[in-house]
């Protein structure tokens, strides 16, 4: 069940909706607060003990409301399975993407990105924009191609160094404009880029772990798996059993171009920062 906002002035959730959202999480359906519906779920009792997140605004007030939820204003979402939550309105296509990316797989999860212009993937534990300010002009431009440049090597090093060569500047500058554009670091933005490639490989292709691991710039099976279980809570075997398209690796024959497919299934990210 879904809460996609809470009217302010933030009422209290009445006996009627209680009632419906407990017996539904009593039977084990997971129920999610976006953005302001985190109140709502808070006020059900879910979160009681746990962490939780809502729009960065109303963080004190939820925290003044429930002292006994434990609020991180650093993430765009959290999920806990049975119940989760998240920031505010773009955060909670994050998490909605998310979802779908968890039950039906990356491919879906991509093709949903793609309609809505929005980037494929942001993992939850990405920053809020609070009070962001304003690209300065050169980003509007750089950026976008440096990320383009990037995603086409994920099978290369693409080092803070090298990406902040690539798009001409230094790298204070670079690291401060790249959070600025993208709300985290290179170095995440690229380990998210790669186990976003790797799954959407696990999942249309018959490629080995080790060609995977290659293919999306880890160097080894090791470091990959390491990576894919930190992020995932699951091995890349596992999750191929659970997600794979055997209809997409026919089609595919066991392949396809891995940079083409890199491009293709990030191109929403480079067309909201040129926005």
């Amino acid at each position: 069940m879904v809460i996609p906002s809470w009217p302010l002035p933030l009422s209290p959730i009445s006996e009627r909706l209680r009632a419906p959202l407990s017996a539904a999480h009593s039977r084990g359906t997971p129920i999610v607060g976006l953005c302001l519906g985190a109140f709502a779920v808070a006020d059900a009792g879910f979160l009681d003990g746990r962490s939780a997140v809502t729009h960065w605004e109303m963080m004190p007030a939820l925290a003044e409301r429930h002292p006994s939820i434990r609020l991180d204003e650093s993430v765009l979402y959290i999920d806990h399975g049975d119940v989760m939550t998240s920031a505010g309105t773009a955060s909670a296509i994050d998490a909605c993407l998310h979802l779908v990316r968890k039950h039906l797989g990356s491919a879906v999860a991509t093709r949903v990105a793609r309609s809505l212009v929005v980037a494929p993937h942001r993992e939850g534990g990405q920053a809020q924009y609070i009070e962001r300010p304003l690209a300065e002009p050169a980003t509007d431009t750089a950026m976008p191609h440096l990320l383009e440049w990037a995603l086409g090597r994920l099978d290369e090093s693409l080092s803070i160094d090298s990406l902040a060569a690539q798009a001409r500047m230094s790298r204070r500058n670079f690291v401060r404009q790249f959070r600025l554009a993208t709300g985290t670091t290179p170095a995440r933005w690229v380990l998210e880029q790669r186990l976003g490639e790797a799954r959407t490989l696990l999942e249309t292709t018959d490629w080995s772990i080790d060609a995977i691991a290659v293919a999306c710039g880890f160097g080894s099976a090791v470091t990959f798996r390491q990576n894919f279980v930190s992020s995932f809570a699951t091995t890349p075997t596992a999750y191929r059993k659970q997600f794979a398209d055997h209809s997409a690796i026919g089609r595919r024959g066991g392949g396809g171009n891995t940079t083409e497919r890199c491009r293709r299934a990030t191109s929403a990210t480079v067309s909201r920062i040129r926005r």
